[in-house]
């Protein structure tokens, strides 16, 4: 894939519209190429994590492990979607197994380059903080949505 088209994909990405076509230039440049084969993991659920990984060809489902340790399909991960994108800004476990349903291509962001990008452009430190902040709210939202259900269930 060309540099160009690198951008056109990252701009994609929901964390990254806001981002210019110069900050994308270095993620692009900055960041790493890495095939996963057919039923080969991307990542484990439980390990470290140092690094995100936007999809750039393929299709991974998203496991996690049940209360019995059985693997129980969670969600799935397509073209353009970004898995662990706290990661590039903070230590983290990761919370679900990524594994290739076709052979796949990711680019791995990695921290400290992610990191770098922050002190240059300060302003991606300002959308990640509101990003979390949208995040939270509605996750807060939902907790009150439900919680009042079982206020009114147990009355």
């Amino acid at each position: 894939m060309a540099l160009t088209d690198d951008i056109t994909l990252l701009s994609q990405v929901p964390l990254f519209e806001d981002f210019s076509d110069e900050m994308l230039r270095l993620i692009a440049f900055g960041s790493e190429r890495k095939k996963i084969a057919k039923n080969r993991p991307l990542f484990h659920e439980g390990s470290s994590a140092d690094c995100a990984f936007v999809i750039m060809s393929g299709q991974f489902k998203l496991l996690q492990r049940d209360r019995r340790g059985k693997p129980i399909q969670v969600g799935e991960a397509d073209r353009g979607d970004l898995l662990g994108e706290l990661a590039i800004i903070s230590a983290a476990n990761r919370k679900v197994t990524a594994m290739a349903v076709e052979d796949s291509e990711v680019m791995r962001i990695h921290r400290p380059m992610f990191r770098r990008m922050m002190e240059e452009y300060p302003e991606i430190a300002k959308m990640f903080s509101d990003r979390i902040k949208r995040n939270l709210a509605h996750m807060l939202g939902e907790i009150n949505r439900l919680s009042s259900r079982f206020e009114t269930e147990e009355s």
